[in-house]
């Protein structure tokens, strides 16, 4: 495991260069075997990047995106990740690009794995970049500390587990941690001096794997992570 920190000096920038690298991998997928495939996360700092990335000069028709994860409700709902996807990322050039959504009718995530894992056969396997948030409790995705169904969804070799969050609403779907490190490219997008001091107080705690916050777990198994940060 290590972290190559790219810092910046204010929000407007980091959403820039991290736009530029997104694009320039997708590029490189696209070049090495005609398709390539973005998960990307939910929350309020992804949008500026969103904007700026879905006017990138790349074959948007050749991508196929996805979701990290996603609370279960439906795409109208304010809560959907979903929903800040399609209005700020799946615009403009971007809009010809594939949309793999995580979601369906029925009443919970459990309930809808196979046929939501069965959708994301669309996705390129192992998907070539993976952009991770991460939560002031150091979840990320949806791989929350303390959740019954942390450790299945850290083993799992299937591409998605349900999870109910011990406190955050909304019950979830996620890539599992095995789907998470696959990808060759996985970059952390996080804001904020609080959320700097979290990520480097996480990756230098001495604790039992159990006891490791989630992004940990998950960058501890990435050979190079690339964290984006501004304040």
């Amino acid at each position: 495991m290590a972290l190559q920190w790219h810092e910046f000096s204010n929000k407007e920038t980091l959403d820039q260069q991290l736009a530029a690298t997104i694009a320039d991998e997708l590029k490189k997928a696209i070049a090495a075997r005609g398709t390539a495939g973005l998960a990307v996360s939910g929350g309020r700092t992804p949008a500026g990047m969103f904007k700026a990335l879905r006017n990138s000069d790349l074959d948007w028709s050749r991508v196929v995106i996805t979701l990290v994860d996603e609370r279960w409700v439906q795409p109208d709902h304010a809560d959907s990740n979903e929903r800040l996807t399609r209005e700020n990322l799946l615009q403009d050039g971007a809009a010809a690009a594939t949309f793999v959504s995580l979601v369906n009718t029925q009443a919970t995530p459990h309930e809808a794995l196979a046929e939501i894992e069965a959708r994301l056969a669309k996705m390129p396997n192992p998907i070539d970049v993976v952009i991770l948030g991460m939560g002031d409790d150091g979840h990320t995705a949806s791989l929350f500390p303390a959740a019954a169904e942390l450790e299945a969804a850290c083993e799992s070799t299937a591409l998605l587990a349900a999870v109910t969050p011990p406190v955050a609403p909304h019950q979830r779907i996620t890539l599992t941690l095995p789907t998470i490190v696959k990808s060759p490219k996985v970059l952390v997008h996080i804001t904020g001096e609080s959320k700097k001091e979290l990520l480097l107080n996480a990756m230098a705690a001495n604790v039992a794997l159990t006891e490791q916050y989630p992004i940990r777990r998950v960058l501890d198994q990435v050979p190079l992570a690339n964290v984006f940060w501004a304040a």
